[in-house]
């Protein structure tokens, strides 16, 4: 690293204060533009970062298509097995078979594959476990396709939980390290986005092979394996991440990886720099630890265990809303709706359509209107939209409005689901621990949502037997309203902060945070809102002592106007 000791130099020299690159009589006015593009054109990024973000985007979709796969075969593997869950034959016990096949691959994931993410990447690196992940997700959805019994199915969906697990709590980190502040929440975003995209491609491919006949469930189930392919080959092409090289010492590698993710050297010294100075100081505070220590300092450190609760909360929305009582069992509902299988399988294609489609907005709201805002935006709308959903099941079996305005309601649903919950818990979980803690947060938080989603696949089918569906509908949407007053009282806003300044946000103790939105924060948007007084004003409850992401913004965008 000798060769580049100046350069680094003058990388320090931006970091410790970015807004004042302007003043900084070492860089050369090439430099300087380039740290004046870097907020003026934020989106004008190498390939290789693109490049990363497409294979991060191709593991979602991976993801999506795996837990739509058995949603169409719901409809036929049960009777083909013994355990009809509806119909003649269907009994309380084939319900709960049914709910625990559907839910293998969360049982996997949350039981071993999350957890087993943080010990992969300490010995093989970001690309090494996406790379193991990405083969656990090939082969065991081959498997599930030749299966002979429902026991040899839910195995094979047990084993896919070990690659979705370890999956799910690595490409958010991997994608989060890689980007720039400016534009995290986007780029990470696109996890959930291209998860929206592989569940509509699920779908798609559940539509396309269902009149094959018998094996119809068996290709459902088995052409997830097609986005697993390119997965596996792409991610040998993708730099590794500069963090992960940096905490193992390797700074010449870490360099070179940063030179391909940032537009010029310089901006690759000075994040050199922000990440080696952040990695001194956890170290100084936190000191050595292993694999179980961390679990517990989730716990017991107070910047950590914030940071823990928030993630927690944030992922437990996520099953709280409902949206994956509709992306496993939509096509069991619209049949419930007395949907012929053909109109299931095509409504619970229109779903899969909206759900991607509507997650676009979230790439550029996400850090303009912030994590919080949106998820406090959109779930009072997923409630109300739930609760007609399922009042709609009132209206009378022979109207064409029956089926049409329950199909209207869900879809609805999607749209407002798709550009909040749907990108928020990833992106936010992925940025808000500590680099030490990270992989272990992560696995934490992943956990959390897939052992959630596990109970509501698992219970579902019973709920909907037992409540009907008015019932099952209504209990979800007052969930969405448990989730919102949780979101509101223990989730910080996260957004353009940087990866350093987060230490801070969850440096602030929770009840100071809480306090603060219900005296200060919520009597404000009365009277802003409600009352309509513009000259309203709200107290900031961060102050932070050094610059910041949005100072270095301002002082470019005021260095341009001039």
């Amino acid at each position: 690293m000798t060769e580049h000791t100046h350069l680094i130099q003058k990388g320090a020299l931006v970091a410790q204060d970015p807004p004042a690159f302007e003043q900084i009589a070492e860089l050369d006015e090439s430099e300087k533009d380039a740290l004046r593009n870097e907020v003026l054109h934020k989106w004008r990024q190498p390939w290789a970062l693109y490049f990363t973000v497409i294979l991060c985007s191709i593991g979602a979709a991976v993801q999506g298509w795996d837990q739509t796969g058995s949603n169409g075969a719901n409809l036929s593997w049960p009777r083909d097995f013994g355990v009809p869950n509806e119909g003649e034959g269907a009994t309380d016990y084939n319900t709960w078979i049914v709910g625990v096949v559907n839910a293998g691959p969360y049982i996997g994931s949350a039981a071993l594959g999350c957890w087993m993410s943080d010990p992969l990447n300490y010995y093989f690196g970001r690309r090494g476990v996406i790379f193991f992940s990405a083969i656990f997700c090939l082969f065991s959805v081959i498997g599930s396709a030749v299966s002979q019994n429902w026991w040899e199915l839910f195995i094979t969906r047990l084993l896919l939980g070990i690659g979705m697990g370890s999956k799910a709590s690595t490409i958010p980190i991997y994608a989060a390290e890689n980007c720039p502040a400016a534009i995290r929440g986007g780029l990470v975003m696109s996890w959930q986005m291209w998860t929206a995209f592989g569940i509509f491609l699920g779908f798609a491919a559940n539509l396309a092979v269902y009149d094959v006949g018998d094996i119809a469930w068996r290709l459902q189930l088995g052409s997830a394996f097609i986005p697993a392919v390119p997965l596996v080959i792409g991610v040998y092409f993708c730099p590794e991440s500069p963090r992960w090289y940096i905490k193992k010492g390797q700074y010449a590698r870490a360099f070179k990886s940063l030179c391909r993710l940032r537009n010029t050297p310089l901006q690759a010294a000075r994040d050199l720099y922000y990440i080696y100075a952040q990695i001194n100081e956890e170290a100084n505070i936190i000191g050595k630890s292993n694999y179980v220590t961390r679990f517990f300092e989730l716990f017991t450190i107070p910047r950590v265990r914030r940071a823990t609760l928030a993630s927690f909360v944030v992922m437990l929305a996520q099953q709280m809303c409902g949206i994956n009582i509709i992306a496993f069992y939509s096509s069991t509902i619209f049949v419930e709706a007395k949907a012929t299988p053909l109109e299931a399988l095509l409504a619970s294609f229109g779903f899969g359509l909206v759900n991607f489609v509507f997650a676009w907005p979230a790439v550029w709201t996400i850090d303009t209107y912030g994590r919080r805002a949106l998820l406090l935006f959109t779930f009072p709308q997923m409630a109300w939209t739930l609760l007609a959903a399922g009042l709609c099941f009132i209206i009378d079996e022979d109207s064409r409005a029956h089926l049409g305005l329950i199909a209207f309601f869900i879809f609805l649903f999607a749209a407002f689901y798709s550009p909040g919950e749907g990108p928020v818990p990833y992106t936010y979980s992925a940025e808000v621990f500590p680099l030490s803690h990270r992989e272990v947060g992560m696995s934490w938080a992943v956990a959390t949502c897939l052992f959630w989603a596990a109970v509501l696949s698992i219970t579902f089918p019973r709920l909907l037997r037992a409540f009907h569906p008015v019932g099952a509908f209504c209990f979800y949407a007052g969930l969405n309203l448990t989730a919102l007053v949780l979101i509101f009282l223990f989730v910080p806003e996260t957004k353009q902060r940087t990866l350093e300044e987060l230490d801070y946000v969850f440096a602030v103790p929770t009840r100071t945070h809480m306090s603060y939105q219900v005296t200060k924060a919520l009597p404000w948007w009365f009277n802003r809102y409600v009352m309509r007084r513009k000259g309203a004003r709200l107290e900031p409850l961060y102050k932070f002592d050094g610059a910041t992401a949005h100072d270095q913004v301002a002082a470019v965008k005021g260095s341009v106007s001039h």
